[in-house]
C-alpha cells in the first residue's frame, strides 16, 4: 500500500492536470490511480500529447 501523499501531474503542452487523487473515471483511472499505474499508452484527453509530456507539480 502506497502512503505516499497524492500528487498532481500537469501537461506541459496543454496545461492538463492530472489529478491522482481524483483519477479520471470517465477514462477508466479511477480516483487513487497513481501516475506510475496510468498505462503508458494513455495520452492527454485535451491534446493528445503522452505521458512523456508531463510534469509532477505542486498545487
Amino acid at each position: 500500500m502506497n502512503d505516499s501523499p497524492y500528487r498532481s501531474w500537469m501537461c506541459v503542452v496543454c496545461g492538463f492536470v492530472y489529478d491522482e487523487a481524483a483519477g479520471l473515471p470517465d477514462d477508466g483511472l479511477p480516483p487513487g490511480t497513481r501516475w506510475e499505474e496510468v498505462p503508458e499508452t494513455w495520452t492527454c484527453p485535451d491534446c493528445g500529447v503522452t505521458k512523456d509530456d508531463f510534469e509532477m507539480v505542486t498545487l
